[in-house]
């Protein structure tokens, strides 16, 4: 068998999907994208597919080894999703080669359901209650919130107590027996998480997501100590070389994500250090469908998994939805909270081809928003 073929296709909202067509018609689906950097991963991909063509599509390590490898210059963020992409296609293949679901070729399922969570949003208290409450309604035993928007550097004590009582409003709505996940992005200077932090445990967060940007992660351990919520971190992580750090200074939680760190390939090799590390794993996954496919299949074989994030509903998907574009959306239905083991072959899910290529026509332009302080000043999204 020969690859003969690599596509892409930019799918609203903000997606980008890779298709690679093989000379015994059998085709492989994956997601790489940055998000906002669409069209510059679709070069990306271009570029990688001249040491595709005509290769053996099972050879995946290899492929892998060289896309990462190949080059003189490498890693970050473009180059990682481009191989994340083309790495989900590749074991898409492989599945549907052996008539088996990816996770059976990963040494087989290790549990019958994965837990998922859904993503609420709302400024204030009271909206934070009605969006819990919906998601609660829906069966869902998790959900993850913004912690807060844009922050100066030293939080006024009105602006902490703010954090604070958002949480607070969504506990009130979970209690105790639900769990509840609070996202900062990144936006939390390091003397603001370590006011932060020990004002939230006794709402006790089943973890706290990104309090530093991914530059700062020398810093983590000063954060760790502050307080004894779980520390949660990895969606700007591309490689296990980017993650050893952060399993050293003690993180609870790793988010990889399946688009951006190398693909299934490489979130295993992360999920197994992270084992090493008494590390859970977390995937990240704001994204499409083919993204949630591939991440449950690390789901289902990988032993210190935790909870999948899926983006059913997130306010990112205005219009479009991932179900628009599978064939059969029943993979993805949820009871209470959770997700049954996906049987199909490959990634185990039917894409919509031509509602891929009818969207491809569109196409979009999706950016991430610029926040400004007061001052004028560059906030962090």
């Amino acid at each position: 068998m020969k690859i003969t073929s690599v596509e892409t296709f930019l799918v609203p909202p903000r997606w980008l999907f890779c298709r690679i067509g093989t000379d015994e018609g059998l085709v492989g689906w994956g997601e790489p994208i940055v998000e906002g950097r669409a069209a510059t991963v679709r070069a990306a991909v271009g570029e990688l597919s001249e040491l595709l063509v005509g290769t053996d599509p099972l050879r995946i390590e290899d492929h892998w080894q060289v896309l990462t490898k190949g080059a003189f210059y490498r890693g970050g963020p473009i180059l990682s999703s481009a191989v994340a992409g083309i790495d989900q296609a590749l074991w898409d293949i492989a599945g549907k080669a052996r008539d088996a679901p990816v996770h059976e070729l990963l040494g087989g399922p290790v549990r019958e359901r994965a837990r998922v969570y859904s993503w609420v949003g709302g400024d204030e208290p009271a909206e934070i209650e009605d969006a819990v409450r919906a998601q609660v309604e829906a069966g869902f035993t998790a959900v993850k919130m913004n912690g807060c928007g844009r922050l100066p550097t030293l939080a006024s004590p009105a602006e902490v107590d703010a954090v604070v009582r958002r949480v607070a409003a969504a506990r009130e709505v979970l209690g105790p027996h639900r769990d509840l996940a609070v996202d900062f992005h990144g936006r939390v200077s390091l003397a603001n998480a370590r006011r932060i932090l020990p004002l939230l445990e006794p709402l006790a967060p089943m973890f706290v997501e990104e309090p530093l940007l991914p530059d700062e992660q020398h810093l983590l351990p000063q954060v760790l100590s502050a307080s004894t919520v779980p520390i949660a971190t990895g969606e700007r992580l591309y490689s296990r070389w980017d993650f050893r750090p952060v399993f050293e200074h003690g993180i609870a939680v790793a988010q990889p994500d399946l688009s951006h760190a190398g693909g299934i390939s490489e979130v295993r090799r992360i999920g197994a250090m992270a084992e090493v590390h008494g590390v859970a794993l977390a995937p990240h996954c704001p994204l499409g469908p083919i993204a949630l496919a591939a991440s449950l299949q690390i789901a289902f074989s990988t032993p210190n998994f935790l909870i999948q994030e899926q983006s059913l509903g997130i306010h990112y998907n205005t219009g479009n939805e991932l179900l628009d574009y599978l064939v059969d959306p029943s993979i993805f239905e949820f009871v209470d909270g959770q997700v049954r083991r996906p049987r199909r072959p490959g990634l185990g899910i039917e894409v919509d081809e031509e509602a891929v290529r009818r969207a491809d026509e569109r196409g979009h332009a999706w950016r991430s928003p610029v926040w400004r302080h007061d001052d004028g000043s560059f906030a962090e999204w």
